[in-house]
């Protein structure tokens, strides 16, 4: 299957309508090797309209196509979720954030551990991130 019609299915497959938009920024999505934030999502295009990139984002995530991470720097930042993901607690994964190139990775092998809250206490999202010096950086 080619690249293109990878992306459109996986569109479709989360039920997103594929417009031109949304196949451009889930295909410049698919090739970061790290999160990104919108600023760095506005960059990759020649003219962006940053509210539309914004809502695509807003899409994506409410479709499970994408996970928004907070890392700690004031900016969002998105990446694709893995295949069969739903976003439910059990899908969560670790981020790291590298302090010297200011790159945040998921680590998808990791999982966030459970954690019991006392009685009356309702999880509603959870985020763990790491920081230190990534791969490239600590070398």
């Amino acid at each position: 299957m080619e690249m293109g019609n990878v992306i459109e299915y996986k569109l479709t497959a989360k039920g997103v309508k594929p417009t031109a938009v949304r196949l451009l920024v889930l295909d410049v999505l698919s090739k970061q090797d790290s999160a990104i934030s919108l600023s760095e999502l506005e960059n990759s295009f020649a003219k962006a309209d940053r509210i539309t990139l914004y809502r695509t984002l807003k899409t994506f995530e409410t479709h499970n196509l994408i996970h928004r991470i907070d890392d700690g720097t004031g900016a969002l930042k998105y990446a694709l979720c893995l295949d069969g993901c739903e976003c439910h607690l059990k899908d969560l994964h670790v981020h790291f954030h590298c302090t010297r190139c200011r790159r945040t990775y998921c680590l998808t092998e990791i999982t966030i551990p459970f954690v019991t809250l006392p009685e009356k206490f309702t999880t509603q999202e959870i985020n763990m991130v790491i920081k230190g010096l990534c791969q490239k950086c600590s070398s």
